[in-house]
């Protein structure tokens, strides 16, 4: 089965709330809430590819010293296996904009199991819960 690397990442605001976004039609899972991320490329980073993505998809800068490592998931779907390490980001630089259609809404730690998220995104929401 194909190994797919993903890097993701829970942007936090000042008030606790988690950044989700929400995969827009056309893409595979769409409809689904997520941690913003993407596919880390060859011979990139997770932290790189995070940043990079965060770049490409909201328009925001961040660092990797901003980015610390919190969990991550494993999860085997029909045609892939996805390996995602998830990151905490406080600190950013910039406005945030949707650049690839996507909508975003701002969480706070209860209210993440109203989104619905992929399958691998569920396991994650109780250890992100515990750590805010």
């Amino acid at each position: 089965m194909k190994m797919v690397l993903v890097s993701a990442v829970a942007l936090i605001d000042v008030d606790g709330r988690v950044l989700l976004a929400q995969r827009p039609e056309g893409k595979s899972m769409a409809g689904l809430w997520e941690f913003p991320g993407g596919k880390v490329e060859p011979g990139e980073t997770p932290e790189a590819a995070l940043i990079r993505e965060l770049e490409e998809e909201l328009g925001i800068r961040t660092h990797e010293s901003c980015l610390a490592p919190l969990t991550f998931a494993s999860h085997a779907y029909d045609d892939f296996h996805l390996l995602m390490p998830l990151f905490a980001c406080r600190k950013w630089e910039g406005t945030l904009v949707p650049r690839e259609g996507q909508t975003l809404a701002w969480a706070r730690a209860h209210e993440l199991r109203d989104y619905p998220m992929p399958p691998a995104d569920i396991p994650l929401i109780p250890i992100l819960r515990d750590w805010l």
